[in-house]
């Protein structure tokens, strides 16, 4: 198996839970009590603690939701356009059934669809390449992705951390992204705000690369010397930091969240709207007649003596 592909795949898994939104971190402190409805204005930094460890622990327990996100990216390190994402989530165990479209979408190209329904479940993914797929493949307008057999059939132990690293990432639910803001050492209490008409609560900080890398259990999977090289590639890159924004409703769960990213190549911006939390996540993987395995696919093409990282 060529290692440049397997690298790129497992660039790619990390970027994905990123934009998916459920890069996660530790747990924080199940404790705090105050309501969010409750908060008054000028909280310090312990108050507004107290709300978000309340709000980590209702969203953990909810389990799934819906979701609408937009992400939006900027200047030179990759496509500059907006994605847009809609569907539900659930969490432990990680399922998802979403649909994707807009400019920069990393399936555009001649005969992709212009909007694409990806599926979740098991530690698989699937993706519908469309109707175009589907006649080039015997019906097969599904790809699965094996997250665990992809890092199995790599060989190589730094790209297998890799690539499970991201799978543990898309186990987080959106509980983790408090957790996260709840090690800033920045965080702020910003205020009430009306969010898709519902009263909440505002909340920001920011957390360097670094602090973010100390506080993500997935990150674990890598040697000190790994996550020094990390750390290092991201301050050359020009990346400061996560700036994250979260607003919490007075049922202590997050309506919205923005996550910033600057670099020195371009920014990237995601945006999440969350509701109707604890909706049944009924997902179902597509008909194993209308799938084709993309690791068997590898496998297959290198048989024949093709290069898949060309």
């Amino acid at each position: 198996m060529a290692m440049a592909a397997w690298k790129r795949a497992g660039v790619c898994l990390t970027a994905a839970a990123v934009v998916v939104g459920l890069a996660g971190c530790q747990d924080g402190d199940d404790g705090g009590s105050e309501k969010a409805g409750a908060s008054a204005e000028g909280q310090t930094r312990d108050e507004a603690a107290e709300v978000l460890q309340a709000a980590f622990k209702k969203t953990s327990e909810a389990k799934s939701s819906k979701i609408r996100m937009t992400i939006e990216t900027s200047g030179t390190a990759a496509e500059s356009g907006t994605m847009q994402m809609s569907g539900v989530q659930g969490w432990d165990p990680a399922v998802m059934d979403v649909t994707m479209k807009g400019t920069g979408f990393a399936a555009a190209g001649p005969g992709a669809p212009e909007q694409v329904r990806v599926i979740m479940l098991d530690g698989v993914m699937y993706m519908d390449l469309g109707t175009e797929q589907a006649a080039e493949m015997d019906g097969k307008r599904w790809m699965k992705l094996d997250f665990k057999a992809a890092a199995e059939a790599t060989g190589d132990p730094a790209v297998q951390k890799q690539l499970t690293g991201g799978l543990e990432n898309m186990n987080q639910d959106p509980a983790q992204q408090l957790a996260l803001l709840l090690e800033s050492p920045s965080l702020k209490h910003v205020g009430p705000e009306k969010v898709d008409g519902v009263e909440a609560q505002h909340y920001k900080g920011t957390l360097s690369f670094k602090e973010m890398i100390d506080a993500n259990t997935s990150f674990e999977l890598l040697s000190k010397e790994e996550r020094d090289e990390l750390v290092a590639t991201a301050e050359k890159s020009g990346m400061k930091g996560y700036d994250t924004e979260i607003w919490v409703n007075e049922d202590d769960l997050p309506v919205k969240m923005v996550v910033g990213m600057t670099m020195a190549e371009g920014t990237m911006k995601m945006t999440s709207h969350f509701s109707d939390y604890g909706a049944k996540a009924e997902i179902e993987a597509p008909p194993a007649g209308e799938t084709f395995d993309f690791v068997q696919m590898l496998k297959e093409l290198e048989s024949q003596g093709a290069d898949p990282a060309a």
